[in-house]
């Protein structure tokens, strides 16, 4: 393994900070703010009473970490993971580790169900079921409750782990676990449970961290136990031998492969239609909300009341697509082009009227009080436009899916550190 004073992926290796079953974290004194992680040929089991060496996992799990992490990355996740650095390390941002793993399971399976008697194997849990371990190797790391977690008072750089930091930590878990089983489903592999760990960052962030690999989960090709990819066929293993551990590798490179597959581009587009070039700053401010989603986004002109049959063969250009769109609609006054473009389509419509305050309530009027047989909803902000346009397009794309449910929990934790905030300055 690596020591101290080498160089490794172009980075020259400083003290090492800890060791690992399976991996070692040393600092970087050229970028103090950093550690490199590199992983080892080995899998264990059992809190390391079983271990085999496993030529060619490091390289395996360092690239299933990688793929995995730049997907939580992607969709707004705040995690450690900063890049690749070789084959088998990779940079994260320093962290003090939160010493608790946080498992969440979407079916009663293994170790739930000797807790557990009584609760067949197979239990669906909606919405998923979190489980926290207190990391005890000594003690095969105990359950914990929240408030066990809470009255240990850790403390990492300066920060206490209270009630609020346990909450947070709850609601990132289950947005990991809900975005990669969203994504395996993507490729037919039903999530059946997993690990996963935090740490603080000197500047007191909460980041999800350590690693992601084929160790940390139960996965199941079809939703079938038989098929299971995972570490849990070496557990199950009571004399392990050569061919055993081929078949482990091969399972895990399967897994590895499948991770290019799993955040597709979007094929997706929101198309915002403006009755006049005066609505155009209305309609740009909709498009700036789809980037930040993620969303592709075009803006058209065209009327339905001077224009109407451009106006449709706009709309046939996107009928015929073979794209998944949603169209908004930007007119104001008398708003003919929503209803107009609802009553020739089955593609969904958004009104969004931009309003002035001499006609707010006659515009708004005009985009809600449709004639009989339209299905086109109105809303009155560029942001609501866009995100009910990537609402719409989420429940096909499981990437815009992600990006929507860590926006709310991002929304959430920010709620939850103004309230510390404002806690804090009247107690």
């Amino acid at each position: 393994m690596a020591k101290q004073g080498s160089v490794i992926g172009g980075y020259k290796i400083g003290k090492l900070i800890i060791e690992g079953k399976t991996k070692q974290v040393f600092e970087l004194p050229e970028h103090p703010n950093e550690v490199l992680i590199l992983s080892k040929d080995r899998i264990t089991a059992g809190d390391g009473a079983k271990a085999h060496d496993l030529e060619g996992k490091a390289e395996i799990s360092t690239q299933t970490n990688g793929k995995i992490f730049e997907i939580l990355n992607s969709v707004g996740l705040k995690t450690a993971f900063v890049k690749s650095a070789t084959k088998t390390a990779f940079i994260a941002k320093k962290c003090e580790m939160v010493p608790i793993e946080w498992v969440t399971r979407r079916v009663a399976f293994g170790s739930f169900l000797k807790r557990n008697p009584g609760v067949p194997e197979g239990y669906r849990f909606n919405p998923p079921k979190q489980e926290t371990f207190f990391k005890d190797d000594a003690n095969h790391d105990p359950q914990w409750s929240d408030e066990q977690i809470v009255s240990a008072s850790f403390q990492f750089y300066g920060r206490t782990i209270s009630r609020d930091e346990v909450d947070m930590m709850k609601r990132m878990s289950v947005a990991v676990f809900e975005v990669l089983e969203r994504a395996w489903a993507s490729r037919n592999c039903a999530l059946i449970d997993m690990k996963i760990e935090f740490g603080v960052s000197p500047q007191g962030e909460i980041v999800v961290a350590d690693v992601i690999d084929s160790d940390s989960w139960r996965l199941w090709p079809s939703g079938d136990k038989r098929l299971m990819k995972d570490k849990q066929v070496y557990r199950n293993l009571t004399n392990v031998t050569p061919a055993d551990l081929e078949t482990i590798k091969s399972n895990f490179k399967w897994i590895e492969e499948q991770l290019a597959y799993l955040a597709p581009p979007s094929t997706g587009l929101v198309v915002v239609l403006m009755g006049s070039p005066s609505d155009e700053e209305h309609c740009t401010k909709i498009a700036n909300h789809c980037e930040k989603l993620g969303v592709k986004c075009q803006l058209r002109c065209t009327s339905a009341h001077k224009g109407t049959q451009e106006t449709m063969q706009i709309l046939a250009e996107y009928e015929g697509s073979n794209m998944p769109v949603v169209l908004v609609a930007v007119a104001g006054r008398s708003n003919g082009l929503g209803p107009v473009l609802s009553g020739n389509t089955v593609l969904p419509v958004i009104n969004c009227p931009p309003l002035s305050p001499d006609n707010i309530d006659r515009d708004i009027w005009s985009s809600l009080n449709t004639p009989s047989g339209l299905g086109c909803t109105t809303v009155l902000y560029p942001e609501a436009a866009a995100l009910a346009a990537a609402q719409i397009l989420a429940l096909n794309d499981h990437i815009i899916w992600s990006r929507l449910r860590v926006k709310a929990v991002n929304n959430y934790i920010s709620l939850k550190e103004a309230d510390k905030v404002i806690r804090s300055k009247y107690q």
